[in-house]
């Protein structure tokens, strides 16, 4: 279980001095010994991107080629202050990602490594500035998402998982947690199989998925109604991206504090974690490639929606 890892992230995070140097303190105790942190600077303040990479006994880092997974996790700040005291429901793509990176360094301490290297990315600001919204407003990004993009994702990254707090809507009417369709190239591909199965064995319940339009995948610039930020990293790499999407069964407002609910973020990081056990051996696929080369074959790639378009 990994609600330890997520206990720790959140009291790590519930504070006004959050910062990258703490997290990356926290995770080589914890056994993580290659963390990277990167001060970023925006309009609206800074922040700090934390990176981290739990090697895999048959990953690129041990000279051979089991496949990488990305765990990233998006939002807009894990604080609002001064507007807000305390740690806030945006916060929560950040607390599943560093528990992430936690558990994984623990398990490897103890001799549990998984066979391919895992990249696991967010960032800390504990004072991010607030974004209106409808039905409920964003806690928005000191430094633009093209730049988190940059520094987030990573071209050693064969998949990735994006976790993102996603309860300041009406399309998702479910506690917990819910996955995306695969986005690959700007494509909408079916929701992956493989994915469904580990969310039911985690959860121990039917899975729960959300739909996309195409909006979702464009860049913020672009300014067009998006349901939040949970697809920008499919808009820098090739690699295949499912959304994670923590949720609630009401809109609840992401600058919202004492909103966090350890159990689905712990769901969250559990369904993550089997992936990326999975992902590495080889044994989930989130996409049908024979399909795939049969859509750009006739169709194309799609990545113009990734773009501002035209002017």
């Amino acid at each position: 279980m990994s609600f330890a890892a997520v206990l720790a992230a959140l009291d790590l995070l519930d504070s006004p001095t959050a910062s990258g140097a703490e997290v990356a303190a926290a995770l080589h105790a914890a056994g993580v010994d290659e963390v990277e942190v990167v001060p970023l600077r925006g309009e609206s303040g800074g922040t700090d991107v934390v990176r981290a990479v739990v090697p895999g006994t048959r990953g690129r880092r041990a000279g051979a080629d089991a496949p990488t997974l990305g765990i990233v996790g998006r939002l807009g700040g894990v604080g609002a202050r001064p507007t807000h005291v305390g740690l806030v429901s945006d916060a929560d793509g950040a607390v599943a990602a560093i528990a992430c990176a936690l558990k994984l360094g623990r398990m490897r301490q103890r001799g549990d490594r998984l066979p391919g290297d895992v990249i696991l990315a967010t960032h800390v600001c504990p004072d991010a500035p607030l974004k209106p919204h409808d039905p409920v407003p964003f806690v928005g990004s000191p430094v633009d998402g093209a730049l988190l993009n940059r520094e987030e994702v990573r071209p050693e990254m064969d998949a990735l998982l994006s976790i993102v707090t996603t309860r300041g809507n009406r399309v998702i009417n479910h506690r917990g947690f819910a996955i995306s369709p695969t986005v690959k190239a700007g494509w909408i591909l079916p929701v992956s199989r493989d994915l469904l199965t580990i969310q039911e064995q985690v959860t121990g319940r039917p899975p729960v998925t959300f739909p996309l339009a195409m909006q979702d995948l464009t860049p913020s610039s672009a300014s067009l109604s998006r349901l939040n930020t949970i697809l920008e990293p499919a808009q820098v790499t090739d690699a295949p991206v499912v959304g994670v999407a923590l949720t609630a069964e009401v809109p609840v407002p992401g600058s919202a504090t004492g909103a966090s609910q350890p159990a689905d973020i712990e769901a969250a990081v559990r369904f993550a974690l089997e992936v990326a056990k999975a992902f590495g051996a080889g044994r989930c696929r989130f996409h049908d490639a024979r399909e795939w080369a049969e859509l750009l074959r006739h169709y194309g790639p799609m990545t113009h929606l990734l773009t501002p378009g035209d002017a």
